[in-house]
């Protein structure tokens, strides 16, 4: 029986699973809001209180960066040790994952109802892969391929310095830097990010605010699906919104092929998250791809390379319960041996 835990900045998803072949069926589920709890074991106990299960192990997905079996979680207020949430929770083994190193573990047992391509491409075998998850925070991770397969690695580049394009975002650099010491591609492709664009748009670029909508941005505790509603309306949509969701493609698309040069991505590019399922219907793909494919001399190679949105909202809970059923395989061969 294994607990397999996504924990986010905003909410905390919890499946149980029985076997390593049914990732998609947990026998027992919940979804949490985790800045309702004091830790992670807190909320923990309720969701088994509350589902009357008892788990052997558990691997947890966390927005931060895994150091010596500990995080600090990034927009928590939470420190998780792997071996204090392990005596909490009376286990015999726990394990702490990246989010996104979760989320990369699901890739190799995605099918194609998983997935909504935006550029075919054509896929090199064993060459790297790429995944970015806009939510909460910007998340990164990729895959490398070896002897058994391909492999996970954590990486925390959602936090490298935002490098604007053109004079517009340059100018959007401006306004944040009179905010912010560092401005990174976090604060821009992201659940906090979009607001960010949206003030710039609006305070140093003139752009009207109808009263409609600064009425529901005054009443709502976070404006990003307010954003993503004014830009998704048929009849009238909010030119403002309509701005700020073409922005955020446009710097999410040039951060994508960032990426895919960095680590040479030609296995695909993956776009994850929660937000980028709430946008699906405002999300701008020749934008994307556009600022995607603008590398200069490797425009070419831009074109050339897959990317897919993950539409599966269960990949995270997907890719850490198969990491860590491997973990449980490869101690019953110790043990054996």
């Amino acid at each position: 029986m294994l607990l397999v835990g996504d924990i986010g900045g905003t909410k905390t998803s919890l499946a149980v699973y029985s076997r390593p072949d049914r990732g998609d069926y947990p026998i027992g589920e919940a979804t949490l809001k985790s800045a309702a709890f004091s830790d992670p074991g807190a909320l923990v106990q309720v969701f088994l209180n509350q589902s009357g299960l008892r788990v052997d192990s558990a691997v947890f997905g966390i927005a931060g960066p895994v150091v010596h079996d500990a995080v600090r979680t990034t927009n928590l207020p939470w420190t998780i040790r792997a071996q204090d949430l392990r005596e909490t929770l009376g286990l015999s083994n726990l394990w702490l994952l990246n989010d996104l190193q979760a989320v990369a573990n699901s890739i190799p047992t995605l099918g194609s109802g998983d997935l909504e391509i935006l550029q075919e491409g054509e896929f090199v075998k064993h060459s790297a892969i790429a995944v970015i998850a806009p939510g909460t925070g910007l998340g990164e991770a990729y895959l490398t391929d070896g002897a058994d397969g391909y492999r996970a690695h954590a990486s925390e580049g959602g936090h490298a310095d935002f490098a604007p394009l053109n004079a517009l975002q340059i100018d959007l650099l401006n306004f944040l830097l009179e905010e912010y010491d560092h401005v990174s591609y976090e604060r821009l492709c992201s659940g906090m990010g979009l607001p960010n664009i949206y003030r710039f748009l609006k305070k140093a670029k003139g752009l009207r605010e109808p009263d409609w909508l600064a009425n529901q941005l005054k009443e709502s505790s976070d404006p990003t699906p307010v954003i993503v509603r004014g830009a998704a309306q048929t009849e009238k949509p909010s030119a403002i919104c309509v701005e700020t969701v073409r922005l955020f493609c446009e710097i999410l698309g040039a951060e994508c092929s960032n990426v895919a040069l960095k680590f040479l991505a030609t296995g695909g590019i993956y776009l994850a998250g929660g937000m980028l399922l709430k946008m699906l219907d405002v999300f701008d793909k020749a934008v994307f791809l556009e600022a995607f494919r603008a590398k200069g001399r490797f425009a070419d190679l831009m074109s050339s390379i897959p990317v897919s949105i993950i539409v599966n909202p269960n990949a995270a809970l997907i890719g850490a319960s198969r990491f860590a059923f491997q973990q449980l395989e490869m101690q019953k061969r110790s043990a054996s041996n």
